[in-house]
């Protein structure tokens, strides 16, 4: 199930990625530990971190920049309107394909 399942999770990555900062903000690592718990063990760092930086060029959250005892400060990602837009669009999307391959599945019907 690797393979499959990792080119799975690149179509739905971004909206996983919304779902959890629609509970709350976070930054990158905290939503890489959450993705993690979750069951997403073999997620890179950096995959979310390139996702982050997408999702922010898209509008799709705003970022407070806020200190950190350990190193520089750190950017919060928080799901804004336009965000929670796209998050529903994702969720719309995957029930019509959740439905539709569930129909398959039970052979057609």
């Amino acid at each position: 199930m690797g393979k499959q399942l990792t080119e799975m999770l690149k179509g739905t990555l971004e909206g996983v990625v919304l779902a959890i900062l629609a509970l709350r903000p976070a930054y990158g690592y905290e939503i890489t530990t959450r993705l993690r718990e979750q069951g997403f063990a073999d997620i890179a760092e950096g995959t979310v971190y390139a996702l982050l930086v997408r999702i922010e060029q898209r509008g799709l959250v705003d970022v407070e920049k806020v200190a950190s005892e350990k190193g520089p400060p750190r950017k919060v990602y928080s799901l804004n309107a336009q965000g929670h837009e796209q998050l529903e669009e994702f969720w719309r999307t995957w029930s019509f394909l959740a439905e539709r391959l569930e129909q398959l599945h039970r052979g057609g019907k």
